[in-house]
């Protein structure tokens, strides 16, 4: 299990950076992106700057992520000017500093320009090797590219990666699923993070009415997932994250251990000084006003009821102790935590309440029964 005095920074914050170009849509995907253009890009970032100069109250970082989008589709001068923007943050010594890539961007000189500037974490969307799914999402690369393109980022010193896995397409079959998996352990990632298919509206699948996996045949293929990684020596820390020992994501932990976090970029959302916020998710917009934001202050009480619904997707759950210390409150008496531990919806072990390991794809029905 995670140790959570390694993780818990909760006088520090987190950065999020939004990079919404890519080179193509994938037909899955729901996020704020666009064709890459270089003109807008640079107009883009030059307001991201001015954002960043505005909100940010110059207090300790302690993770950096800047996902997308795309961010590796940027040229390396666009990619300079951005990662040049992460100097205006004081960092904790040992940050965690992560970069979203795709295969067919990374090369030797994107590496070193990360390396340059202290990336210490890459995050590679790779979804699946078969061809037919592939063809469905929209992407194109195979497993050789993949080897190699790792093999590089090891080369440069990149020692901590994740690659995205995503399943549960309508004709996926358990075949599918576990040759992917077999793959994917040869690339020898430190981190996995897996994606059931959710069919969005306004995606490319969506409007080619493409039907969803029933929810039998997804639920099965998480239950493999699940017991697969954690045979192969992955910690299972969060319900859809996977890790070596000691490589757990401290950014995506700060989001489940509902500590704050700057979000900076169009369709970025932040959580400070009690205020989560989003901003807008209109690309000229943001272009042209970046206080076009969307904010709640939030109340003791929905800063509780985060603790619950972001706490309990970790494994280990919520410990009992801390939750005291931060709300003055048993969790016991804030929540109706003793009849789901009567029922097994959810465990103790010592301090810590969780969701039992059988129930974690169900977890949405446990988490309405308390919040």
């Amino acid at each position: 299990m995670v140790n959570e005095k390694n993780f818990k920074y909760q006088e520090k914050r987190g950065v999020y950076i939004h990079i919404p170009f890519c080179r193509s849509i994938c037909s899955y995907c729901d996020f704020c992106k666009m064709f890459y253009d270089t003109k807008w890009a640079h107009k883009y970032l030059k307001t991201l700057e001015k954002e960043i100069d505005n909100y940010y109250m110059q207090d300790e970082i302690r993770s950096i992520y800047i996902g997308g989008g795309t961010p590796s589709i940027l040229n390396l001068e666009e990619m300079e000017y951005l990662l040049k923007l992460t100097k205006k943050f004081h960092k904790m010594k040992n940050i965690e500093f992560t970069y979203e890539c795709n295969l067919e961007d990374i090369n030797i000189d994107m590496l070193k320009l990360l390396k340059f500037y202290n990336v210490t974490r890459l995050s590679i969307g790779i979804e699946s090797f078969n061809k037919h799914l592939q063809d469905l999402m929209g992407r194109h690369h195979d497993f050789k590219e993949a080897l190699e393109k790792i093999k590089l980022c090891r080369s440069l010193g990149f020692n901590n990666i994740n690659i995205d896995l995503m399943y549960g397409f309508y004709n996926e079959t358990m075949k599918d699923l576990k040759k992917d998996l077999q793959l994917f352990l040869k690339l020898k990632p430190e981190h996995i993070s897996t994606y059931s298919l959710i069919i969005n509206g306004h995606t490319l699948l969506k409007v080619n009415k493409i039907p969803a996996l029933d929810d039998d045949s997804d639920a099965k293929m998480y239950d493999y997932i699940c017991k697969y990684l954690r045979k192969k020596h992955f910690n299972h820390y969060e319900v859809s994250n996977f890790a070596k020992k000691g490589m757990e994501s401290r950014h995506n932990l700060s989001y489940w251990d509902n500590l704050e976090y700057y979000g900076f970029g169009v369709s970025a959302s932040g959580y400070i000084d009690k205020v989560r916020y989003s901003n807008t998710k209109n690309f000229f917009t943001y272009l042209k006003n970046i206080e076009k934001r969307d904010s709640t202050c939030l109340s003791r009480q929905d800063i509780m009821d985060y603790e619950i619904i972001l706490g309990f997707r970790k494994t280990m759950g919520i410990n009992k102790e801390e939750f005291f210390k931060k709300y003055q409150i048993p969790l016991e008496e804030a929540y109706p935590i003793k009849p789901l531990l009567k029922n097994k919806e959810l465990k103790q072990k010592k301090e810590y309440i969780f969701i039992s390991r059988d129930k974690l794809y169900v977890m949405n029905e446990i988490l309405q029964k308390m919040v």
